[in-house]
């Protein structure tokens, strides 16, 4: 006898849809050359650029966060642990000089609002949280796309940060619901 249908109504994405970028990482899994057990640093040219790359998305991530979480202080529980996240992140990709936790949250949004036009928080929360979601998704397809082209413990590295920035869209779209 089959199970009855769920009598609550789902919100937000099936798991599914948040696991997008496992196929990719398991495909990449079992083509891992010998580098599994490789140090971070003895990648190739290409794979320190992408990790560098990583990084520097990671920390940009951060800084707008840092902006969102400056201009719309109401926004700020939600937020600050996505926030600590992505500067974990770039620590974990050798980043995380600009995405230290310790960084007040008000310079870096002015910071980072004057250095880059796109980094500018919107008036509203709503427009705030949307311009989070569209970063967030653009970075994890930007990640997703490099997993071909790297060894395989960086690409697992990816493909787990492009998972979490998929998890950070969900929170961010439930959050704002």
């Amino acid at each position: 006898m089959p199970f009855p249908p769920s009598p609550r109504a789902r919100s937000g994405p099936r798991r599914r849809s948040l696991l997008a970028v496992a196929p990719a990482a398991l495909a990449l899994t079992g083509c891992t050359g010998g580098d599994a057990g490789a140090p971070a640093g003895d990648g190739t040219a290409a794979a320190d650029r992408a990790r560098a790359r990583a990084a520097r998305d990671s920390e940009g991530l951060t800084e707008r966060y840092d902006a969102v979480i400056a201009a719309r202080p109401g926004l700020a529980g939600l937020l600050r642990p996505l926030r600590e996240e992505c500067a974990r992140h770039a620590q974990a990709f050798g980043g995380g000089r600009k995405a230290s936790p310790s960084a007040s949250p008000s310079a870096a949004g002015s910071a980072s609002a004057a250095a880059s036009p796109s980094a500018t928080v919107p008036g509203n929360d709503r427009d705030a949280l949307a311009g989070l979601v569209a970063a967030e998704r653009e970075l994890v397809d930007r990640r997703v796309k490099a997993l071909g082209g790297v060894p395989g413990e960086l690409a697992r590295l990816l493909a787990s940060v492009a998972a979490a920035g998929t998890a950070h869209v969900y929170l961010l779209t439930k959050g704002n619901a």
